[in-house]
């Protein structure tokens, strides 16, 4: 019978491009699913999607003069050099706010208020009177109820830890524009998670056994116990609904509601699949129909709570398939910290490609370390060279550069499959492990995967050493024997690659060129070459890592000095003495919001600015750039300024900082002045490192 599998990974939110930590959620999904799809009797279908909505998309768009829509298309294009990059093989991407998810969304909240599962309450919550919208917890701040710590988020203090409600801040105000918020109230709707029915199916579920196997991992499913157990404080009604303005799917009938973003994010999945199924003439409504699909999510563990509570009891009560499981991994780390650009151990995956570093040599990495528990896995540079270049170069691909010149030179590129005894049963022990590797593959125990593989790789090069076919190669009555082992090793690295193949995909497309073979799945591991079968000439197939390489991963690249006689160009300035770090972590660089831009009466080239730069008042800034700037077009956009500098005394008024701008050397040959504008998504008060 065939297994019809529907596979998952989390949506990114689309305010910005993939991190590592997206990098490797995908690694771990894909190589799950190339496994799958090397068994004959598989359907597999991988989608993946853009998380669209929500308030930070709506005001991030806003602030970049963009409609929602635009910006987040912006953010989707930037993604598919990623996925080729490190080979991920995703069937299909889509975006939550494409037409699929807001007809599943609105079809699965009318059949849970049909089912009685929809209920409303009146909230408080606090409204900027300025921007005229209910604020998210993330777009308050105030004093820390607790310590008095001065610009403490909505939801909890920095400084002491402590976990509160916005409306317990002291002095609160609106990182919008500055506000102080009033308490309006609400007709909010909830999904009633607490229904005695949804707790009965969660604990079924969460804590249930398939096939005699917990569904959950253990780590999961404690934290699904403390939830769900009797001595908890129990579920609590999940609160589905937005006022406007936001950037969502609205509510059916309830003028001004939206979604909640977490509701409509998971139904992406569902949406991207039916998306996938249209393009393909596929019939979506059979396919989860159907009793033998079965639907599985990677996701993080930061996410679990949604995805383990609200997303299987959602689609359960609203009369849709329920996941088969979900499976939780940890953080990345960076040599057993937390990744920190400003500690040089950030790893962006783009600058990674950019310098040539071969992807598989991060998706082998990742594997070794990845297990089928919700542990972290760090990333240590001196141990990713040793670990690559020992296992994948030093043992791997060693065994097919030991062996394949010499069939292409010596024997016009043929193998013999007339084996002694002894080589057959050696091969025969290779093949012997494919059962419980596969086995491995299936629980997603990538490292145990991989350490049973190199124990292979080991006792391959162990026959390498014990049949020198380099001193066979000096002895014309060796040939036969010469032959022999060289075939051997040859059919021996063509199992390896099969193995390995979940985790190197194109390493293992090279060697199917190298050994004139279509596609290798599973099945083939028991299939050996026949006779006489020609292989092409050998070319080399990795390099190895180079040290080096994880100098330029982690450190910015530092501009190269101009030469005193030569300058770039005319109007471009001489690159000014080097610094050190410590020397630019001096200078505090903050996004600031222009609040307000007004003329200087008596002055020639000043505009005074009023910046927003996430404090509890604003900021006066005299700016010279009123020969560049109107007035009313600088209201409403960021830019960057010098947080730190000591305030100026000017005769118009005290200057509080300084806003960054760019010109030419020789202003009057190429005149122009052009302030800092970030990237969206930026907010102020975000410090530039």
């Amino acid at each position: 019978m065939t297994r019809k599998l529907f596979v998952t990974t989390a949506l990114p939110y689309a305010n910005g491009p993939f991190h590592i930590g997206h990098i490797m959620e995908y690694i771990q999904a894909d190589i799950w699913v190339r496994f799958q799809r090397m068994q004959q009797d598989r359907e597999v279908h991988f989608v993946g999607a853009d998380d669209a909505h929500g308030a930070p998309i709506m005001i991030a768009a806003e602030k970049a003069g963009l409609t929602p829509q635009q910006f987040v298309a912006n953010i989707a294009a930037g993604r598919q050099q990623y996925l080729d990059g490190f080979h991920i093989s995703f069937d299909n991407w889509h975006s939550t706010d494409g037409q699929e998810n807001h007809e599943l969304s609105q079809t699965i909240y009318r059949n849970l208020k049909a089912a009685g599962f929809i209920t409303t309450k009146t909230i408080e919550q606090f409204f900027d009177p300025v921007k005229n919208m209910f604020l998210p917890d993330r777009y308050i701040k105030g004093a820390c109820p607790k310590c008095s710590a001065a610009d403490q988020y909505g939801d909890s203090c920095e400084a002491c830890g402590a976990v509160y409600a916005p409306t317990e801040l002291k002095n609160p105000y609106s990182t919008l524009t500055g506000a102080a918020p009033v308490m309006k109230t609400s007709e909010h709707f909830f999904f009633k998670l607490s229904d005695p029915q949804c707790v009965a199916f969660l604990k079924d579920w969460a804590l249930g056994d398939v096939d005699g196997v917990p569904r959950l991992q253990p780590e999961v499913a404690n934290k699904a116990r403390e939830w769900l157990g009797d001595e908890s404080e129990g579920l609590g009604d999940w609160d589905i609904s937005r006022d406007a303005p936001y950037f969502g799917i609205e509510i059916p009938d309830e003028p001004g509601k939206y979604f909640y973003v977490w509701l409509d994010a998971p139904v992406g999945y569902l949406a991207s699949l039916k998306n996938y199924f249209g393009k393909t003439s596929r019939d979506y409504d059979a396919f989860m129909a159907d009793p033998e699909t079965e639907q599985y999510h990677f996701i993080g563990k930061d996410i679990t709570y949604f995805h383990t509570l609200f997303w299987p009891a959602m689609l359960k009560f609203s009369g849709m398939r329920v996941p088969n499981n979900v499976f939780v991994h940890g953080f990345i780390t960076v040599s057993g910290e937390k990744m920190s650009k400003s500690r040089g151990t950030g790893i962006s995956p783009l600058r990674y490609l950019d310098i040539g570093m071969n992807p598989e040599w991060l998706r082998y990495y990742i594997a070794a370390k990845l297990n089928s528990h919700v542990e972290d896995v760090d990333f240590n540079p001196e141990d990713f060279v040793a670990r690559v270049n020992a296992d994948l170069i030093g043992k791997y691909v060693n065994i097919a550069s030991r062996s394949a010149g010499f069939i292409a030179k010596r024997f016009g590129g043929k193998i013999t499959a007339r084996l002694a005894p002894e080589n057959a049963g050696f091969l025969e022990t290779l093949r012997a492990s494919a059962d419980e590797i596969a086995k491995d593959y299936e629980t997603r125990e990538y490292g145990r995967a991989l350490r049973a593989i190199m124990h292979q790789a080991d006792i391959i090069n162990a026959y390498v050493d014990q049949h020198k076919p380099w001193v066979l190669a000096k002895d014309p009555a060796a040939e036969p024997a010469l032959h022999e082992v060289c075939s051997t090793l040859l059919e021996a690295f063509r199992v390896l690659t099969i193995y390995l193949k979940p985790v190197l995909p194109a390493l293992a497309a090279q060697v199917e060129a190298l050994m004139n073979l279509p596609p290798m799945n599973w099945a083939d591991i028991v299939q050996p070459l026949p006779d006489g079968h020609v292989v092409n000439a050998y070319s080399h197939l990795m390099q190895r890592v180079e040290p080096k390489m994880l100098d330029a991963l982690f450190d910015a690249p530092a501009a190269e000095p101009a030469a005193a006689t030569t300058p770039v160009a005319s109007e471009i300035e001489y690159i000014a003495p080097t610094i050190t770090i410590d020397d630019f972590s001096k200078i505090d660089l903050r996004i600031a919001k222009i609040v307000n831009a007004e003329l200087v009466e008596g002055s020639d080239r000043l505009l005074r600015l009023t910046l927003d730069i996430g404090e509890s008042s604003t900021r006066n800034v005299f700016a010279g750039i009123k020969s560049a700037y109107k007035p009313e077009d600088l209201i409403g956009k960021l830019t960057v300024m010098v947080a730190n500098l000591a305030p100026r005394k000017m005769k118009f008024g005290v200057s509080e900082g300084m806003v960054l701008a760019a010109s030419a050397k020789d202003e009057k040959a190429k005149p122009g002045i052009y302030i800092l504008n970030p990237w969206p998504g930026a907010e102020p008060g975000m410090r530039i490192r």
